[in-house]
């Protein structure tokens, strides 16, 4: 029953209703106004939930970060729409010429889904398809609010680059990333080869933990929020993007050269 139909109920007076009928009719009123309410109160508890469910996974996470997956990340706008931003490339490990016409930039963590999906699914295709047109610079940006486990990882792996393995000791962590923890560096180091009593030395001093929060500054310096975040000559792209994406704003870098 709405607003409308009730006071024109309220107006019509039957002659001499007994106590007993307007009893009766209330009782069914309710009894026909309890399964509205129940479905109502589905509809907005579906509802809630829904935008929960559909809330990015970052949403909420204090600055430095959330992960950036494809539904967390805005669809990519076009290549030439993108902003570009000034970005170093610091002392950080790369791969493909120095002197490459595209420099590609991640901000990346060693725990984060989305940034091992990048690693398996976009990254080594990427620098077939552009072998000699790309440097990939890897950066340090561990999420340490959600991530107890990336921060020791990244300084394990600046530990490995310090003896010239770190591609070898990143891929070995990105294809262990359920074991992240000591041990798994110290087999790492083992497996690559490393000088032991350095390696150990290092992980344990915290030799490496000023460069790890010098590219955590810098990543908040930029205003990014979540990983992977990209930095393509410049101009930004978030989230696992797929391969499609990366390709279409080398080729327009390209094309400008």
């Amino acid at each position: 029953m709405n607003n409308a139909t009730e006071p024109a109920a309220a107006s019509v007076k039957p002659p001499g209703p007994s106590p007993e009928t307007i009893t009766f009719k209330r009782s069914h009123f309710y009894m026909a106004l309890a399964p509205l309410m129940f479905v109502c109160g589905l509809a907005a508890g579906y509802l809630i939930w829904g935008r929960a469910q559909a809330a990015p996974g970052g949403a909420g996470v204090p600055a430095g970060g959330g992960e950036s997956g494809p539904a967390q990340a805005a669809p990519p706008l076009a290549p030439e729409k993108l902003q570009r931003v000034a970005v170093s490339v610091d002392d950080d490990p790369y791969l493909g010429p120095q002197d490459a016409p595209v420099t590609i930039i991640e901000f990346s963590d060693f725990e984060c889904p989305y940034c091992v999906r990048f690693y398996r699914d976009t990254l080594v295709p990427l620098l077939e398809t552009f072998p000699q047109q790309i440097r990939f610079v890897y950066r340090d940006f561990p999420l340490v609010n959600i991530h107890p486990n990336a921060r020791p990882a990244a300084e394990a792996a600046q530990c490995a680059f310090s003896q010239g393995k770190f591609w070898e000791f990143h891929n070995g962590i990105f294809q262990n990333q359920s074991r992240l923890g000591e041990a798994l560096y110290l087999q790492l180091a083992v497996e690559l080869g490393l000088d032991q009593a350095e390696f150990e030395l290092c992980i344990n001093s915290g030799q490496f933990a000023d460069e790890v929060t010098a590219d955590m500054n810098a990543a908040r310096e930029l205003g990014i929020t979540g990983s992977p975040t990209f930095f393509i000559n410049g101009r930004p792209l978030v989230g696992a993007q797929p391969l499609q994406a990366f390709v279409a704003i080398v080729e327009v870098e390209l094309s400008a050269q």
